[in-house]
């Protein structure tokens, strides 16, 4: 009899089919004899089986059929479990599990774009931005400096200024940002004071009182005037002021306001007014370029108001 790995292909399909019919016999077979009355048995079954097909199978084919189930041959057994077979089984799976690493990847490439872009890279550039301030900082300081310098001859103010700076400077070499950059903004608001010019003029226009008097709760038997004005550059923009507020002793931004005044300008204002309802003498105050503070006309006080 020829080897298994020589036979014919058709022996080998029959052999096959064999093998599985006796798988479904076997049962019954083991059930019903002994362990050497098995094969014939088997044999004699399957005869008898293909028989009543219409199949003649040759006996060598049926008996070599019984020694493949012996073998287990033409049966499938899984690998043993280990580390190979768990190589095996992932690479065979990668179909599956590649993707969801593709898109975890992504996602977490995603995130790290967006961290950078969103928080990363706007705090280098504060960071950068901030040290290059800093760096500026004392040629800053010489040039508003100079500025002022420029802008005005008294002494007190070139002072101030110089003071401001060498406060700078000092702050910047002890790390103290917040004081260095505050030294620079009175700088410049002083720079600011300093360039501007205008007139405080009388309002005597329709809706808006030229005069208001108040009797302060504080000081009942005495009587404040006020005269209502407002700040008016050469171009003839009205300017809005920072005034205090001696009723309330807060700071407004405001476009007109109350100037205290004595009652001898309050009474004069308001008969020249009454005369043809305009104010002919309407400055009364002048701001001057290079100088602090309003030059105010003869009579005028402390203290405004910003609401009557």
């Amino acid at each position: 009899m020829a080897s298994n790995s020589d036979a014919p292909l058709d022996d080998l399909m029959m052999a096959m089919d064999v093998v599985d019919t006796l798988r479904h016999e076997e049962g019954q077979v083991a059930r019903e004899l002994k362990s050497d009355e098995r094969d014939a048995a088997m044999v004699e079954r399957l005869r008898q089986v293909y028989a009543s097909q219409g199949i003649d199978v040759p006996d060598h084919i049926l008996k070599a059929g019984v020694e493949d189930l012996k073998r287990d041959r033409f049966v499938y057994s899984p690998p043993a479990a280990g580390f190979q077979r768990t190589l095996a089984m992932i690479y065979i799976s990668r179909g599956t599990w590649s993707k969801w690493l593709a898109a975890a990847f992504a996602v977490v490439i995603v995130c790290i774009a967006a961290w950078y872009f969103i928080v990363k890279l706007p705090a280098q550039r504060a960071e950068a931005d901030l040290l290059a301030r800093l760096q500026a900082l004392p040629a800053t300081y010489s040039e508003l400096v100079g500025r002022i310098d420029t802008l005005t001859e008294n002494t007190d103010i070139e002072a101030t200024a110089e003071r401001l700076a060498t406060d700078g400077n000092l702050a910047l070499s002890d790390g103290n940002n917040e004081a260095a950059f505050k030294a620079e903004a009175d700088l410049r608001d002083l720079v600011g004071r300093l360039q501007e010019v205008f007139e405080v003029r009388i309002i005597s226009r329709e809706g808006v009182p030229t005069g208001v008097s108040r009797i302060p709760e504080s000081n009942p038997d005495t009587e404040n005037y006020y005269i209502v004005v407002e700040a008016v550059d050469p171009d003839g923009k009205i300017l809005d002021r920072k005034i205090v507020s001696e009723e309330s002793s807060e700071a407004e931004l405001v476009d007109k306001w109350g100037q205290r005044v004595s009652e001898t300008i309050y009474n004069a204002v308001r008969r020249d007014k009454m005369e043809d309802g305009i104010v002919q003498k309407g400055v009364l105050g002048q701001k001057r370029r290079g100088e602090l503070d309003i030059k105010w006309r003869s009579g005028v006080q402390d203290g405004a108001i910003t609401k009557w």
